[in-house]
């Protein structure tokens, strides 16, 4: 199992963070779990739902010192919008 890649979204809201998240995944192979560190109040419920939007898996809090989100890549994800990425492309 390789290590999660940490994206650190430090205090920025969740509409950056997903852009952010976007543009990393869109770098990683499937099954790559992402670690979004997130202060924002929303994260905890934009996340789930993103990735419920986009097909993407939402493996939940990760313990340790900061808030943290662990997301799964998935191979059969539904791609967004690269500046509105809580917006799926039709194909």
């Amino acid at each position: 199992m390789n290590a999660p890649v940490v994206l650190d979204g430090g205090d920025r809201r969740c509409v950056l963070l997903l852009i952010e998240l976007r543009k990393l995944i869109a770098t990683l192979a499937p099954g790559t779990v992402v670690h979004l560190i997130a202060t924002d109040p929303a994260a905890p419920l934009d996340l789930p739902a993103w990735c419920h939007l986009t097909g993407h898996d939402y493996l939940g809090p990760v313990p340790g010192d900061r808030p943290a989100y662990a997301v799964g890549v998935s191979a059969g994800a539904r791609p967004t919008d690269a500046g509105r990425p809580w917006r799926t492309i039709d194909s």
